[in-house]
């Protein structure tokens, strides 16, 4: 049997329940997170002018008869020694390499080219279908 020694009468004075939301603590970790992300953002955008070096890799072994396609300084085009308009790209690389189109396209441009306008050469390539293309540049190992 159980023995009741005393009951607990209410309490009036008993903290009343809140039903209200602290936010104090939140909007202080949000300020924080603002200036942490504020001190970050600028740091993580990359704004450094490219100087790239020449390369010195082995050069490959040239084919019999490669397929130069240059474009000068005034954006025109050339296959070879001949001049090539860019609408008739396509054609022009057709007849230079028996419609082959696995055969590799030498690309030269020139170093005042801007790196847009190589970029639409290049297209220009893939939209013919020719998807192998070597970019040629000037030795630049030291040595014999």
């Amino acid at each position: 049997m159980g023995v009741r020694l005393g009951r607990r009468q209410p309490v009036e004075d008993d903290l009343a329940v809140a039903h209200e939301i602290n936010v104090t603590p939140f909007i202080d970790v949000m300020l924080v997170l603002l200036i942490i992300f504020m001190v970050a953002a600028p740091l993580a955008t990359v704004d450094l002018g490219v100087d790239l070096p020449a390369s010195t890799a082995a050069p490959q072994p040239r084919p019999d008869k490669p397929v130069y396609l240059t474009l000068q300084s005034d954006l025109t085009l050339a296959i070879g020694e001949s001049p090539v308009a860019r609408d008739a790209l396509g054609d022009a690389l057709a007849t230079a390499t028996n419609s082959n189109k696995d055969e590799r396209i030498f690309l030269r441009a020139d170093k005042a080219v801007s790196y847009g306008e190589l970029m639409a050469v290049m297209n220009l390539l893939r939209d013919a279908g020719y998807l192998k293309v070597a970019l040629v540049g000037l030795d630049g190992r030291d040595g014999p």
